[in-house]
């Protein structure tokens, strides 16, 4: 409790700034922008309605959908290293660091949000997996390599990304902690971006990437009742 008394005591302008700062980036939407330039059209009215990268794939073609994908991608690089930067003269206390790194999550949360809700296009964007990967880079790279091996033997087996995405969010909370919590018993201690992190902080980690995990479930209800129906479409592109 001592860590959360502080962060939002003494810290709770960094927690704001970064939450603002991620949302108001993230809402810029590439595949809305690219679209518009390449087809002259909306990628809502496209296709499955989403704003995204593999909509982008399927409706306009390869290289917007690779241009989509650094766009997203590039969200949650820059919303974790505003507050990064922000806190990089914070104490070396554990403490410290932990509340350092609860910003930095919190922002990799506001940049997922501003994705699927941009303030600028009428709260209407993405399902926000693209831009979850990189938070979780910038977050704890090694859940990333644990959720890439995930998406990519569930891919071969499948070959639809919306329940790769599935899986991947609904473990995402589950692999974050886990991971947490083998560095504060010391066997990760040599890959850890964090030594000996505290219950709380484990804690705090879990209900934000709870959070990051649920929302883009949420945001793929569509693509659940298809999945039941059977009428979900595998990956291809538009040639």
């Amino acid at each position: 409790m001592e860590m959360l008394a502080e962060l939002f005591t003494s810290y709770w302008h960094y927690l704001l700034i970064a939450a603002l700062a991620a949302y108001l980036i993230s809402s810029v939407n590439t595949s809305i922008i690219v679209t518009r330039i390449v087809k002259h059209e909306d990628i809502r009215n496209l296709g499955s309605g989403n704003a995204g990268f593999t909509n982008v794939l399927r409706c306009v073609g390869k290289v917007p959908a690779i241009i989509t994908f650094v766009g997203d991608f590039m969200k949650g690089v820059v919303s974790t290293l505003i507050p990064y930067i922000m806190t990089v003269n914070m104490s070396s206390e554990t403490t410290s660091q932990e509340i350092r790194t609860i910003i930095l999550y919190t922002g990799g949360l506001f940049a997922v949000l501003g994705h699927m809700f941009p303030v600028y296009y009428k709260f209407k964007g993405g399902k926000g997996v693209v831009t979850t990967a990189s938070v979780m880079l910038m977050t704890d790279w090694r859940v990333l390599v644990a959720e890439l091996l995930i998406f990519g033997i569930f891919f071969v087996v499948t070959k639809t990304i919306s329940k790769c995405s599935l899986l991947c969010a609904g473990s995402y909370p589950f692999v974050a902690a886990a991971l947490r919590l083998l560095d504060s018993m010391g066997h990760l201690s040599f890959l850890s971006p964090l030594n000996s992190p505290t219950p709380m902080f484990i804690a705090c980690v879990f209900v934000i990437t709870f959070i990051n995990g649920l929302t883009i479930i949420i945001m793929h209800k569509d693509n659940i009742r298809r999945i039941l129906d059977g009428t979900e479409k595998k990956i291809t592109s538009k040639k």
